[in-house]
């Protein structure tokens, strides 16, 4: 990677997904999660305030080094036990069947393939293990779709292989979760063509 995508990106991230809109969606698909969760994208750790107390342990799959070391304040905050545990969300280094829940936000338009994340997300949960997912994806509006896809090679370059327009809940199916909680809406104070979220919980069989 470069100096932009290993340096600059995950500051870029941090600042663009840490406004104040962006708190209350973090609490909600945060709420319920329990036991021992897995949280992939895990990002500059902006979802740590939200853990809510019946979580006992946090296992962070995060790539860059950068953005683990923006989190040192929230980890050092947080009565959760977090550890970095991964670095790949395509190939996670854990057991079948280790994980309550798992948690991901804004994590998978940027995965180079998601479905094989979700895939190896789901051998990890134990059996009916929940996802918590807050996602931006394809719009449900055609003409917002249009912009999406005019717009998404830039997006791609300005936040290293974001993408605007992955059809989030198709993503989850095909991975063989079943959603079980799902509300589509545009994010408060985003453009609409990058704030189309999926928010909600997917269950592992």
């Amino acid at each position: 990677m470069g100096i932009y995508t290993e340096q600059v990106v995950p500051r870029l991230v941090n600042v663009a997904c840490g406004t104040k809109e962006s708190a209350p969606l973090r609490r909600r698909v945060c709420a319920g999660l329990r036991g021992e969760v897995l949280e992939i994208g895990f990002g500059s750790g902006l979802n740590v305030p939200f853990y809510p107390p019946a979580v006992t342990r946090v296992d962070a799959v995060e790539p860059s080094d950068v953005g683990w070391r923006l989190a040192g304040k929230r980890l050092a905050a947080t009565p959760v036990l977090v550890q970095r545990a991964g670095l790949d969300g395509q190939c996670l280094p854990f057991a079948d069947a280790t994980y309550d829940a798992a948690l991901s936000t804004w994590t998978l338009c940027t995965v180079p393939d998601a479905v094989a994340a979700l895939r190896e997300v789901r051998r990890v949960l134990k059996p009916g293990g929940a996802l918590h997912f807050l996602e931006h994806g394809l719009a449900p509006d055609e003409g917002v779709r249009r912009w999406q896809h005019r717009l998404d090679p830039l997006e791609q370059r300005v936040f290293a292989g974001c993408h605007l327009t992955r059809p989030i809940t198709g993503l989850l199916t095909e991975a063989g979760f079943t959603i079980t909680e799902l509300d589509v809406f545009y994010e408060k104070g985003a453009p609409k063509p990058m704030g189309a979220d999926s928010l909600g919980i997917a269950v592992a069989p």
